[in-house]
């Protein structure tokens, strides 16, 4: 008998029904059956594994490279007093030995890991006594070699599968195209394919691409058009801030974000645009990942993403309310020029990649046969400048070890600090009375942070200096001090760049990538390339159908409040004149050629215009050909 699944999402969320296909992805799971999710950042993709988790005994094992997603989530189940623990780059052995031990021991439900960590051998001795009862892979479409966020170290999970084989898997992505969705099931050794996939269609959504002659006018025109919350796509972090003062200038209060800022700026902006503090929030792509704000009302990209994926997911942050918004892609010649040669950019020579693995070892002074599973903190800026490299071939020749393999490059690492107590309740006691000007910090600790005696507890510095009505620095000296007694285990906050090496340096000599896969990979990302092109010239084609079809949704109708249904609509172009035009057209051109003159001639008493606007379509939807001396054919 299956269980409560809505007693269990009442009990725990207060949520009365669950979102569409929410049900059917738990009951699939509950029942053994690996399964794939397709849906949309922000449908609620965590509910499909941890409802039916709180259903059954045992653990989920969470995999995911995104870390603030892990924090949030783990903060986030911690509150509803659901144990849970994350394993992140960059932690400390005995750190990581003491959450797989509690994770081991206690009634934890859910253990959040990045891929590479599935490698280690600490990781797999403990794996077999987790009592693991699902595995839970988000981001799944980096498996693929074919998708856009290709990661070697997600090909890792399927040999999970040899130690627990009767576990079942619960693959979620927010988009996928046919293929992509093969090839997860198949590197995932899915027993049969189950895929659940949400509509594309967006039906408060409004898609709509422009071409102005000044893109900041034409900004600062939406924004005075369309009030409420908003997101500003830029492609470099220099442009987010001269965007953002541009539109302070026109008092639209605005700020900037990315990923090179500190954790403690990013975290304030951030909050800030959530709580509608402030309206527009101009950022790169490192922004949007697990950001969970229902009442945005358009999403402007100022540049074009290089994949129709990026876009999908970006513009997708409008309108999670269903109220209605806009997601908004401005564009000029010289940025499709850009994107079309930018392969060459992003797919450095080999000679190149070479040269800067040379220069990692060097860098970071890793000896022959050596530097396998170690963390390092990573400075591009300053590899780049000691070694007079290119900043951006350095960041594409990392991407491309990454996925050769060699190593995994995190510029957004922030883990927060961790505490921990490691005495007992008795010595904690005489130490305070032995040590009084630590007592108010300690008194503090206790009562904000529950469970510090049982695991490592992230904690805020700030607010613990705040409570005490100390300097930030002192609180820092004092827990410094509490470690060094023996009292704690406190592992300051650590938001550097983290470089992962997956295998041992080799000579140079012996270095070498697989020149088939890289120069597979860069078809694909030209492939990808002409498709958003393809979307952006596309003047007559409803904007959700394109979308839904590039996913394989072959179901979308048009959504008739894109550009291109609104632009259909002002020429009055009914369904009735559309089905009389294009059927005479069908009857006429079905089973011989005859030219556009002819055809005109047949069609004689209608408007020219509207003729014209159906060939374009029926040609768009390849119905029809036309050829170089006008002449139509049926296909």
């Amino acid at each position: 008998m299956s269980p409560n699944f809505h007693a269990i999402l009442k009990q725990y969320w207060k949520f009365d029904s669950f979102r569409p296909l929410q049900l059917e992805i738990i009951e699939s799971i509950f029942s053994e059956a690996d399964t794939l999710a397709l849906m949309p950042t922000g449908g609620g993709k965590s509910l499909c594994y941890q409802i039916p988790t709180l259903a059954k005994d045992g653990l989920c094992l969470v995999i995911s490279p995104l870390i603030a997603l892990m924090k949030d989530q783990v903060e986030s189940l911690r509150k509803k007093n659901i144990t849970a623990f994350s394993i992140q780059s960059g932690m400390p052995r005995k750190e990581i030995i003491n959450i797989l031990r509690l994770t081991t021991n206690s009634n934890c439900k859910f253990l959040f890991v990045s891929p590479e960590r599935l490698e280690t051998n600490l990781f797999k001795e403990y794996l077999p006594g987790m009592g693991v009862k699902l595995i839970a892979v988000d981001e799944a479409h980096c498996i693929s070699q074919w998708g856009y966020d290709f990661r070697p170290s997600y090909l890792k999970i399927a040999a999970i599968r040899e130690v627990i084989p009767q576990v079942p898997i619960l693959a979620l992505t927010a988009s996928a195209t046919v293929e992509v969705q093969k090839d997860i099931c198949k590197k995932l050794l899915f027993k049969k394919e189950k895929i659940f996939c949400q509509a594309f269609h967006r039906h408060n959504l409004s898609y709509s691409v422009f071409n102005p002659e000044s893109k900041s006018n034409k900004l600062i025109e939406i924004l005075n058009n369309v009030s409420g919350s908003s997101l500003v796509y830029c492609r470099s972090r220099k442009r987010t801030k001269e965007i953002s003062e541009l539109l302070r200038l026109q008092n639209i209060d605005a700020t900037f974000y990315h990923a090179g800022m500190t954790p403690e700026d990013r975290n304030t902006k951030q909050e800030d645009w959530i709580q509608n503090k402030t309206r527009v929030l101009v950022c790169t792509s490192a922004f949007g990942m697990g950001i969970d704000k229902p009442d945005v009302r358009t999403v402007v990209h100022m540049d074009v993403p290089d994949c129709l994926e990026s876009y999908y997911q970006e513009a997708g942050r409008a309108g999670r309310d269903g109220k209605k918004s806009f997601a908004v892609l401005l564009y000029q010649r010289q940025d499709i020029d850009e994107l079309k040669n930018m392969a060459s950019i992003r797919f450095p020579s080999s000679d190149d990649i070479k040269k800067v693995y040379q220069g990692i070892a060097n860098y970071l002074q890793i000896p022959a046969d050596s530097g396998a599973g170690q963390y390092f903190n990573f400075d591009t800026s300053d590899f780049c400048k000691k070694f007079k490299l290119n900043n951006v071939t350095v960041l594409y020749a990392l991407k491309a070890l990454e996925q050769e393999g060699w190593l995994s490059y995190n510029e957004q690492v922030f883990m927060s600090s961790t505490l921990q107590f490691t005495t007992d309740k008795k010595s904690l006691n005489d130490f305070e009375k032995s040590n009084p000007q630590l007592e108010k910090t300690i008194k503090i600790i206790l009562r904000s942070y529950e469970g510090v005696f049982d695991f490592p507890a992230s904690i805020s510095e700030l607010f613990i200096a705040i409570q005490t009505k100390k300097d930030i620095s002192e609180i820092k000296l004092q827990l410094v001090q509490l470690h060094h007694y023996g009292i704690v285990c406190y592992v300051p906050q650590k938001d550097s760049p983290q470089l992962f090496l997956l295998q041992n340096r080799i000579k140079i000599s012996d270095f070498s990538i697989n020149t088939t896969s890289y120069r597979t990979r860069k078809k694909i990302f030209l492939q990808r390339v002409d498709f958003i092109v393809k979307f952006i010239k596309e003047s007559s084609v409803c904007r959700s159908k394109i979308i839904g079809n590039y996913f394989g949704d072959d179901t979308i109708l048009d959504c008739a409040i894109c550009d291109n249904c609104m632009s259909r609509k002002k020429m009055d172009l009914t369904k009735e004149d559309f089905e009389k035009i294009s059927s005479i057209i069908k009857a006429t051109v079905q089973h011989k050629s005859i030219s556009t003159k002819e055809l005109l001639q047949q069609l004689k008493g209608i408007k020219k215009e509207k003729i014209w606007k159906v060939l374009e379509f029926l040609q768009t939807e390849n119905k029809i050909e036309i050829d170089k001396s006008g002449c139509v054919s049926w296909n």
